[in-house]
């Protein structure tokens, strides 16, 4: 992987992170977007190529379009996981 390529996935996860935690609420900072927005590009690939969907747009938009759609399935999924966690019994 070349520096450009590993330069362009922090941009689309910064990007994909940050618009989900907006969109869902509670960031986890600019790292911590990045980490989500990179994580949720590979959870919306595997989300849209397992549901036979596309991208309604092409190239870096559609890539940043997944990779958002990722990103909230993952935020959403944490909201879960640590609100069962922190029930009280």
């Amino acid at each position: 992987m070349s520096f450009e390529t590993f330069l362009i996935w922090i941009g689309i996860g910064l990007i994909a992170g940050w618009l989900a935690s907006a969109v869902v609420g509670g960031g986890f900072g600019v790292i911590g977007d990045i980490v989500v927005g990179v994580v949720g590009s590979f959870l919306g690939g595997m989300v849209f190529r397992g549901l036979h969907l596309r991208s309604p747009m092409g190239g870096l938009p559609g890539t940043i379009f997944v990779a958002f759609v990722g990103a909230i399935v993952l935020l959403v999924a944490i909201r879960l996981i640590r609100s069962i966690t922190t029930r009280s019994p």
